[in-house]
């Protein structure tokens, strides 16, 4: 049978609730799993409505960041301002060949790639 979907993708960070403070309050991200672990929390966040998770791993301390995760979000203006205020640093948004797009890190080093939907 094949894979018909992707539910979590872990990305590494180096302090979960520094994390949780970032994904949720920057970001808006819901939490979906807050579970006690053997090496720290299962801790799942996702935008509100969206199926696939992002578990937010502590337990990798040499996983390198990860790179270029494609994210969707309808106004990447007001993404910018949001970010602005948070003093999280982006590029963009900019005009490109496949669509408007904004660029930014997570306080760990994991990349995000925006485009607008």
């Amino acid at each position: 049978m094949p894979i018909s979907s992707i539910l979590t993708m872990t990305v590494p960070v180096a302090d979960q609730a520094r994390a949780l403070g970032f994904y949720t309050g920057v970001l808006d991200f819901e939490v979906r799993t807050d579970n006690p672990f053997p090496m720290g929390r299962w801790l799942t966040v996702a935008p509100k409505g969206a199926a696939t998770t992002l578990l937010l791993a502590s337990w990798f301390p040499d996983m390198a960041p990860i790179g270029g995760l494609v994210v969707g979000a309808p106004d990447l203006d007001a993404l910018a301002a949001r970010l602005l205020a948070n003093q999280v640093a982006f590029e963009g948004p900019s005009e490109e060949a496949w669509g408007r797009q904004l660029l930014f890190h997570d306080p760990f080093g994991n990349g995000f790639v925006v485009s607008q939907t």
